[in-house]
């Protein structure tokens, strides 16, 4: 297995394990579920770090499959170098960074969306490799 691939295992592995926080917090407000909390969800107030604490994971959810797909095609496409490994690194480390500030609420410096941002270019030059090696 090539490192990109083991930085998507991790990118998987770390998007999977993020509801745990979400559960937890959830059971711990509002307790254990119910027969009748099947056939209508609770609405009652959760505590602001339960709402980010899904909110990371719903955002881990949606920045996956992109990332996913394009390590993919790379690997279909034979395309793995130095460049394409400093992507996913990037894109792994900077989602975990994101994942943590998210989950402790830090608003210091705009350290999310920096965190964020980073993953996201990562993510488009690794895209823009795959386009120029496919065009050519």
């Amino acid at each position: 297995m090539n490192v990109e691939l083991q930085y998507l295992l991790l990118t998987a592995i770390l998007t999977g394990v993020l509801w745990i926080p979400v559960v937890i917090g959830y059971v711990k407000t509002r307790g254990l579920l119910t027969p009748e909390d099947y056939r209508s969800a609770p609405t009652s107030e959760l505590p602001d770090w339960v709402n980010r604490a899904n909110r990371a994971h719903l955002n881990a959810v949606e920045n996956f499959a992109p990332f996913a797909a394009v390590v993919l095609i790379a690997q279909l496409m034979d395309v793995s170098n130095s460049l394409t490994v400093k992507c996913a690194a990037i894109f792994f480390f900077a989602r975990l960074a994101h994942a943590l500030i998210h989950l402790s609420g830090i608003g210091f410096m705009m350290a999310r969306t920096i965190a964020f941002n980073a993953a996201w270019a990562a993510f488009m030059v690794y895209s823009i490799l795959l386009l120029i090696r496919f065009f050519n």
